[in-house]
């Protein structure tokens, strides 16, 4: 479609007076033949919002408008993602029922576009009106996806070869012999099943007469091959190859990584571990996508009150930010947001990880190495002589680390960390069992999170859960919350993982307040220091889980499983 001022759309929208008719035309005229369509020059001219332009077409239309913000790329069916048609147009095909697609559009008076991408696929188009920006957004999270625009599900067999690369080649067994090749195949396929699946984990286990191969999805295992027995010594040698690991050597533990470069702009790290078991080399591999640290707060779970306590915290020049809960908690993500807001050209970051999961330019990320002599204490030394801003250990796990962490926060800098506790209030006795004096406790800590990811339910399926009150009470509901408490129980779809897709995390935020402080110094216990949260507003874990099975994010049962509720 050329730009021009004699479209529909144009027309309209200066009829209602949301387009300046004379900054309009002289854009078309100056710059109309550097864009492929009249939404995509009114935008980035920036003569227009994306939200406006959406609610304009669909008042213009009639049209039904959509929100593209949270919806699922991996719903967009596969056999209509035609990548040429589908940026040639600029409009995505959401779903099919029958001969019929629902089409996403930002210009609904298109109609010969519109009728040309009924040609090509030959469907009949419904169509809903849709932000320019968020549409370009979920275009390219189909096609540039964690699987990347080359890959095709026709690739995804066993006799599909050269998908995956080692970080620069695959060391020892980069020319394998040809009785491998199906060996290599069925690697590349699970480790590329599992990144579609969104999996965290994948485990390799062999036993005596089984060998299982299970994804960790949505913090719960699931098994998904069942390779011969027979295999277990080629299939961890070729894990072993992909990740510089000894393969001759089976009788220690050993720890790699594996980079998987997927596409062009996409490549994906494997942090991997071996265990010499009774039958054979058990080998875990955990998926470390660096998108998921550049997540954002705002789509992390926090509800208002607590996000604004975290982004206060981060503010402060000086202080101590810990993290809390179990692993797989997501505290690495909580930690990695804080430091990518933190993370500009005026701050000095330094971070001492064990092991450095994602990779963030503009930090010094130091790997402790114990045998060696790098220990989470002497990088913290190290560091202060570094000039440091913001201070990140990966774990406080002795008094050593812990006096001299608190020593930088009490010195002017900003510390995070994290602790394996079960409750922001446990975090603070925790440390004063290590043997921290308590007026370093009382004076050096200033927020505590304690987290845990409970699996999301699936919109597509999630069904209302009709339970009578006196449950609801029992649960932890309040008399006053009943009116207006509606829970939903998972059902299971197409889209989902019994019910379920994807995780939201759920947070105990926690200032430390001088109330708390007194607390500690008089020699409170986490008990005493959770009845004076509670009475200051702070949300436990449970209390912050209900209220995200009341916004039918989750279920109760979810809730149920990872409060221990």
């Amino acid at each position: 479609m050329a730009v021009t001022t004699t479209s529909t759309l144009f027309r309209r929208l200066v009829q209602l007076g949301l387009l300046n008719s004379e900054r309009a035309t002289k854009a078309v005229a100056d710059k109309g033949g550097q864009y492929k369509n009249l939404p995509e020059l009114l935008i980035n001219e920036k003569l227009i919002t994306s939200t406006v332009l959406a609610q304009a077409a669909a008042s213009i239309s009639q049209a039904i408008s959509l929100d593209l913000e949270h919806y699922d790329a991996a719903s967009i069916p596969e056999d209509l993602r035609n990548e040429k048609l589908i940026r040639k147009t600029d409009m995505l095909p959401l779903g099919k029922r029958g001969r019929n697609i629902f089409l996403a559009v930002v210009d609904p008076t298109n109609i010969q576009t519109i009728e040309d991408f009924e040609f090509n696929t030959g469907l009949n188009a419904e169509v809903v009106v849709v932000e320019y920006d968020k549409l370009h957004k979920l275009i390219d999270k189909v096609f540039d996806s964690s699987l990347g625009g080359d890959f095709a599900e026709s690739d995804w067999d066993l006799g599909s070869m050269g998908i995956i690369e080692a970080d620069d080649d695959d060391g020892p067994g980069a020319m394998p012999d040809k009785e491998d090749q199906p060996i290599i195949a069925f690697i590349n396929k699970m480790l590329l099943d599992a990144i579609r699946k969104g999996a965290s984990d994948l485990h390799f286990e062999p036993y005596e007469k089984v060998y299982r191969i299970r994804f960790r999805i949505d913090g719960i295992l699931h098994e998904v091959a069942n390779p011969p027995v027979a295999l277990a010594t080629r299939l961890s040698a070729r894990l072993k190859v992909m990740s510089r690991l000894d393969i001759a050597e089976k009788r220690v533990p050993q720890d790699g990584r594996i980079k998987l470069k997927l596409s062009a702009k996409k490549s994906i790290d494997f942090r991997v571990s071996t265990l010499p078991t009774l039958w054979g080399e058990k080998v875990v591999m955990r998926i470390l996508d660096s998108d998921s640290a550049m997540l954002g707060i705002d789509i992390l779970g926090y509800e208002e009150h607590q996000k604004k306590l975290y982004l206060e915290a981060l503010a402060q020049p000086q202080g101590m930010i810990l993290v809390t809960g179990p692993t797989g908690s997501g505290k690495t993500v909580s930690l990695y947001t804080g430091l990518a807001i933190l993370n500009t050209s005026e701050t000095n970051i330094s971070t001492a990880e064990d092991p450095v999961e994602i990779n963030l330019p503009g930090v010094n990320q130091v790997q402790v190495n114990p045998r060696a002599g790098l220990t989470f204490a002497s990088a913290l030394k190290a560091f202060l002589r570094q000039d440091p801003d913001v201070v990140m250990v990966g774990e406080i796990r002795d008094l050593e680390t812990a006096e001299i962490a608190i020593k930088a926060a009490q010195t002017g800098h900003l510390v995070l960390s994290t602790l394996h506790t079960n409750s922001a209030p446990e975090t603070l006795t925790r440390l004063l069992n290590m043997g921290v004096p308590s007026y370093n406790v009382a004076s050096s800590v200033s927020l505590i999170i304690a987290q845990r990811l409970a699996r999301r339910l699936c919109s597509h399926c999630k069904q209302q859960e009709v339970l009578p009150e006196q449950e609801l009470l029992k649960q932890g509901f309040t008399p006053q919350q009943l009116p207006s408490v509606k829970v939903f129980k998972p059902v299971g779809c197409d889209h989902c993982t019994n019910g379920y897709k994807g995780r939201v995390g759920i947070y105990e935020v926690m200032p430390v307040s001088g109330k708390m402080a007194d607390i500690i110094m008089q020699g409170g216990n986490s008990l005493d220091i959770a009845t004076q949260a509670q009475s200051e507003g702070v949300n436990n874990l449970r209390q912050s889980g209900l209220i995200k099975a009341a916004a039918g994010l989750t279920s109760l049962a979810e809730i149920n499983r990872v409060t221990k509720g």
